[in-house]
């Protein structure tokens, strides 16, 4: 397989750095263009992102000398250099959609990790180990686009990305109803401590938008490809709280759920230890070898201790156990910048490229 250029827009923002780190020795991947907002246009990345390079490890050798491009009147440029981009803006929703079509109307494809297309019925909004096939409608986008290479697909939200694949080994058990409580890391928010020091000794119980994506993601993501769009299921009926907590990073969920056909506690935990996904089946390389891990401690798992698994890109479990309201619970954990997003839109972009997507 030939090595593929790709771009990073948005390149300056919390997760365009993840994108970075992330995707330095990359097998598959060399980036190979930035682009970021007008501001930081002409500018070599290192200038350009300064002082707000938030990553543990320094901006890899390559990337830092690379000039930016702007991410709006480069586009023609930056699609004709690339195989495709990986997109992370910060700009409103309708500019968003817009922006991605632009690109994607150039033959580039757009794996992105904004929230804009979420809701598009054709464009496929995919954890890889859940809901692989919903890259299936892409030839449908196509056709509504009008190209031959160029489409839109995007990750889900980080919110939901520990109790959905936590969920889908049970779903043929009949989970009819949720409730998820998510204690999300500030970095979810594009911040730090040194940029947020509100936040330190703080918790704030309202994270804006995040409990609709969190109550309505999930049923696109459990959906069934038909025709020319994807149609979300009507179950399990989801409620959620989402909390913003004084961690750098990494999203706890606590979760609650009953289901129709009751089953055991050992063989829920038989299913978690022997699931696998599209991911590990074909041995993509970002992809996590044991994709859910349960811990068996009562005090596991623990933000700081457990978002690096896998290199990030697990998710882990604990606590499972009966309750008097619903059927189960258990609390689970992934790391909201890595499998939440960059490295579950890197995963992504492994699977289409896999699948042929990118040829």
């Amino acid at each position: 397989m030939r090595k593929m250029n790709v771009g990073i827009i948005g390149a300056t923002g919390m997760v365009g750095q993840r994108f970075i780190s992330l995707l330095e020795g990359h097998p598959w991947f060399t980036v190979t263009v930035l682009a970021a907002s007008a501001r930081s246009a002409g500018k070599p990345y290192r200038e350009a992102v300064g002082s707000r390079w938030a990553m543990p490890s320094p901006i890899p050798a390559a990337a830092a000398d690379l000039v930016v491009l702007d991410a709006v009147k480069d586009k023609e440029k930056i699609a004709a250099s690339v195989d495709f981009v990986f997109c992370a803006v910060d700009m409103k929703k309708e500019e968003i959609r817009d922006l991605e079509e632009a690109y994607a109307r150039l033959e580039c494809p757009v794996v992105s990790n904004n929230s804009a297309h979420r809701g598009t019925p054709d464009v496929p909004m995919v954890i890889p180990e859940v809901n692989p096939e919903h890259i299936g409608i892409i030839p449908a986008q196509r056709r509504r686009l009008g190209t031959k290479r160029g489409f839109v697909a995007v990750k889900s939200n980080c919110s939901l990305q520990s109790y959905v694949p936590a969920l889908h080994p049970l779903m043929d058990l009949g989970v009819s109803k949720v409730l998820a409580c998510t204690y999300q890391a500030i970095s979810g928010a594009g911040r730090t401590f040194a940029t947020w020091p509100e936040m330190q000794d703080n918790v704030i119980p309202y994270i804006g938008g995040e409990e609709e994506k969190s109550e309505k993601e999930p049923l696109k993501i459990w959906g069934k490809v038909e025709q020319d769009q994807i149609v979300p299921v009507s179950a399990p009926s989801i409620t959620t709280q989402c909390i913003r907590v004084p961690v750098a990073d990494g999203h706890l969920a606590a979760v609650f759920f009953s289901l129709e056909h009751k089953v055991s506690k050992e063989e829920i935990l038989r299913r978690w230890a022997e699931f696998r996904g599209e991911p590990q089946l074909l041995g993509l390389p970002s992809a996590p070898a044991q994709f859910l891990h349960y811990f068996e401690e009562n005090d596991r798992p623990q933000t700081r201790l457990d978002r690096e698994l896998e290199k990030g890109m697990a998710v882990s479990i604990g606590r499972l156990r009966e309750d008097s309201q619903y059927d189960y619970k258990f609390v689970c954990l992934s790391h909201n910048t890595i499998r939440g997003a960059a490295g579950g839109a890197i995963l992504m972009a492994e699977l289409l490229t896999a699948k042929g997507y990118m040829d």
